[in-house]
């Protein structure tokens, strides 16, 4: 058991940029990186800029890279994996529904969803590789991943540098704005499965009035 368990302060005091790289990269363009706390990590790492232990332009044009690169890598993945990969057994590094989800939500939304999965946890991970096994044009995908990508970045962290740089006291109440942002991001996501059970719900009720009397 771990005895500490460390906070995004203290991660991103130890990994500095090259460890928020890595963890970007892994997040947008990795299995095991689903579970990574991408949005309130790039904001705490604003946060950081604000106080000068980073600099707030390489620190986004760093993350930008991580991102485009991440989403790319995950994009090659499912052209090169192809259906067979919503066949993999779930697994603790392979979520197995959360693939299935974004590729619901990918089928809905399509090319855009690059866009909004940025700012989606599990689906950031995942949108990427559905693009790929749908064969998206390489070139239309990498104008959503670069559009994605700057959103996402700019937003989480520039949020953190300006709140940092305008309210002196936010870091003791970070966090209470490390789970507003974690609600804020998982919002979309709520809302979509309470849709998905209304229509469900609604689908049955309609098949059981149309369905005739077995005594008539």
């Amino acid at each position: 058991m771990l005895e500490h368990v460390p906070t995004l302060e203290e991660i991103v005091a130890w990994g500095g940029y090259i460890g928020l790289f890595v963890i970007i990269f892994s997040e947008t363009g990795l299995f095991v990186g689903f579970f990574l706390p991408g949005d309130s990590l790039l904001f705490t790492a604003g946060l950081f800029a604000a106080r000068g232990q980073l600099d707030i332009v390489v620190l986004i044009a760093l993350l930008l890279t991580a991102a485009i690169l991440g989403n790319s890598t995950g994009y090659l993945i499912g052209r090169k994996a192809g259906q067979a990969l919503y066949n993999r057994p779930q697994s603790r590094f392979f979520r197995r529904d959360h693939l299935l989800k974004t590729k619901e939500f990918y089928e809905k939304y399509g090319a855009f969803t690059i866009v909004m999965a940025q700012f989606m946890p599990f689906a950031r991970t995942f949108a990427p590789v559905v693009a790929g096994i749908g064969e998206m044009q390489y070139r239309r995908f990498i104008t959503f991943n670069v559009l994605g990508a700057i959103l996402w970045v700019n937003s989480m962290t520039l949020l953190g540098y300006f709140l940092g740089t305008l309210v002196p006291g936010i870091r003791d109440y970070l966090e209470y704005v490390i789970a507003a942002i974690i609600f804020v991001s998982v919002l979309p996501v709520g809302i979509k499965y309470l849709q998905h059970r209304r229509e469900s719900r609604k689908a049955g009720q309609t098949s059981v009035t149309r369905d005739p009397d077995p005594a008539s």
